[in-house]
């Protein structure tokens, strides 16, 4: 006998509805029943973002900090221009017909700026001005805040200069509400995430220059189980968790009664695959040493 020799197997999302269907002892009749199941999978999915650390959906993010500027997106940000040269990091640039502002805190090439959280938001075509250099471009692209509101939670964070890394202390609303010199310039060694819609970073002392690069561990949102052809952002470890989680999301609209025992199983799944979904380090003991006579 020989075995298959294959390690790829998965499931997509219209295969992972009818396996919950089943264990709801149902089957998929209706149109609507693959709409309102997959609904079910993405509020699934934002139950697993509420229970913590999944750590396939960790990724280390740069941002070159700017002189100056305290608060800055909490992921990638930038605004597609026909020229930045002319432009200074730390300014304010303004759109001329939407008169949305946001700071520069880098300019990542010639035709790109990256930014703030914009006040606003800016246009497709129009000119913006530089609050500083009066320079004048016109926007290319404007700024995606994808990225930036995937953003769950950041992990840790720290400081490079000059090629050392310092680490950031994590601070709570009230803590950096009550720091008293906010205005203050340094190294930055603290932080506070303010958890919007669109997350900023806010980091103490305000930087002092243009070229230290602040890099943090964040946990992002996992994909959207769009298509009923999509495979599903996750590893292969939590395939039984998910199968688990529809059935017992599903039971409540389509087969109460199953409810019990179909949550009994999801939870027994998510503890397994949780305690497997997590950081590793040696681990060593060293016995006691004792000096005889003393």
């Amino acid at each position: 006998m020989t075995t298959s020799s294959s390690k790829n197997f998965e499931i997509d999302v219209a295969e992972y509805i009818e396996e919950a269907f089943e264990r709801c002892g149902l089957e998929v009749r209706t149109g609507y029943d693959l709409k309102t199941a997959k609904r079910s999978m993405n509020l699934l999915f934002a139950d697993w973002a509420n229970r913590g650390l999944n750590q396939w959906t960790i990724d280390q993010t740069s941002i070159t900090v700017a002189s100056g500027v305290s608060e800055y997106p909490a992921g990638t940000l930038t605004l597609s221009v026909a020229s930045s040269a002319s432009f200074s990091v730390g300014e304010t640039i303004t759109g001329g017909t939407s008169a949305a502002t946001a700071s520069i805190t880098s300019k990542p090439s010639t035709t790109s700026v990256a930014t703030t959280i914009p006040v606003g938001t800016f246009s497709n075509g129009e000119t913006i001005t530089g609050g500083t250099s009066a320079a004048t471009t016109t926007v290319s692209a404007v700024q995606d805040l994808t990225d930036v509101q995937s953003t769950i939670d950041i992990l840790s964070t720290v400081v490079t200069r000059d090629g050392t890394d310092f680490e950031i202390d994590r601070l709570s609303r009230s803590e950096f509400l009550n720091i008293p010199t906010k205005t203050q310039t340094g190294r930055p060694n603290q932080f506070f995430l303010d958890r919007q819609i669109t997350p900023v970073l806010k980091i103490w002392p305000v930087p002092d220059n243009n070229t230290d690069i602040l890099k943090f561990n964040r946990l992002t949102r996992i994909e959207d189980a769009d298509t009923f052809t999509n495979t599903v952002d996750i590893p292969f470890r939590f395939y039984p968790c998910l199968a688990a989680g529809l059935a017992y999301y599903l039971s409540m609209k389509k087969n109460p009664q199953m409810m019990g025992p179909l949550k009994a199983v999801y939870e027994e799944e998510m503890i397994r695959a949780m305690e497997e979904d997590r950081d590793r380090a040696s681990f060593k003991i060293s016995p006691p040493t004792y000096k005889y006579g003393v």
